[in-house]
């Protein structure tokens, strides 16, 4: 292990610890850093094939990493600007995302307070658009700072030039793995702004009290920690597919044959489905394939029951997303990455 100044870089570092799934692997290369200039010099001297890294609650390691995993410890909270209705707030890349989301809401600011529990890292947030209870990163976003893992060049994104979607970001897609983040800056609103659309939530909040920041912060805390499991005892890495967008005809058809099919209205018309319901009703809620099994409190949560595999875990995602596709004629996406 090599320090130089903040720097830290370990060798032949094991990742057991640092991937929610609990995947017995290593990597050539760990290198941890604390500013961007620390980062650019890392890129001069470590060994590529280059990853980086948040908390490691939304990927998959199939095998040890040949290079060097790259994370940040960025952990700054700083106000860039505030006017009468809204903050302006630059957030370190390496700040615990609930540690974000709880410091927002005992400053009272609105906008992240349904993103509650979501395990992982901002920085992580910008590049997976993270969302849950009809809220999105990519609502509160308004630029996201990076370094060019290529050539050492700043680089800022505009919301609009990240190319949000749901659970999609250039950096996932048309840039991936060419930008390290290094501070992504949130508008949050200073007016009270409760979303309080899914209706589980709602009735949630209502049992607590008024829909305050707090209260809508501990409901949404109480409905996760209900159904998903905690990585640290039952590895896993939260909602493991993406709740497929269909055309509304194709969902009027379902819909006659399955009348409880639960949905969500999407853009352009289309429908949101659930993927959680489509795996139950697929029979795969609570059932193991080796030691790979669907959680038997959330459909949507594949979890590694102890010693298993990267491989494990695909062969179970590919044989649901298989049933899947038999009985209701739709793919499902994962939301979880492979490497």
């Amino acid at each position: 292990m090599s320090n130089f100044a903040a720097m830290k870089i370990i060798d032949n570092c094991p990742l057991y610890g640092r991937n929610t799934f609990g995947m017995d692997v290593q990597a050539n290369c760990l290198a941890e850093w604390s500013s961007p200039e620390e980062l650019k010099t890392l890129l001069n001297s470590v060994e590529r094939p280059l990853l980086m890294i948040g908390g490691g609650s939304n990927l998959l390691f199939t095998g040890n990493y040949k290079g060097t995993i790259l994370h940040s410890t960025i952990d700054t909270i700083q106000v860039v600007n505030e006017t009468a209705d809204s903050v302006l707030v630059s957030v370190g890349a390496g700040v615990v995302w609930d540690d974000f989301v709880a410091y927002a809401v005992l400053h009272g600011w609105w906008g992240v307070e349904n993103l509650s529990a979501i395990p992982g890292e901002v920085g992580a947030s910008a590049v997976q658009n993270i969302g849950a209870y009809g809220v999105e990163a990519k609502d509160v976003i308004e630029t996201v700072q990076t370094v060019c893992l290529n050539d050492g060049s700043d680089r800022e994104f505009s919301n609009r030039e990240c190319r949000y979607a749901y659970r999609q970001s250039i950096f996932k897609n048309e840039l991936k793995g060419q930008y390290a983040v290094t501070y992504v800056q949130f508008r949050l609103s200073l007016k009270a702004q409760p979303k309080l659309g899914y209706g589980a939530l709602q009735a949630q909040v209502s049992r607590i009290g008024e829909p305050t920041l707090e209260n809508i912060r501990k409901a949404v805390m109480e409905i996760r920690a209900g159904k998903l499991p905690d990585p640290k005892v039952l590895g896993n890495a939260g909602s493991f597919f993406m709740n497929p967008v269909i055309q509304a005809s194709q969902f009027e058809e379902l819909k006659r044959e399955y009348p409880d099919i639960p949905s969500y209205p999407a853009p352009d018309g289309m429908v949101k489905v659930p993927a959680g319901w489509l795996i139950e009703q697929a029979g795969w809620k609570g059932r193991s394939l080796g030691p790979a099994a669907v959680y038997d409190k959330q459909a949507l949560v594949l979890v590694n029951k102890g010693g298993a595999a990267g491989s494990d875990i695909i062969r179970l995602a590919d044989t649901i997303m298989g049933d899947v596709k038999k009985k209701f004629g739709i793919n499902l996406t994962t939301e979880v990455n492979y490497i």
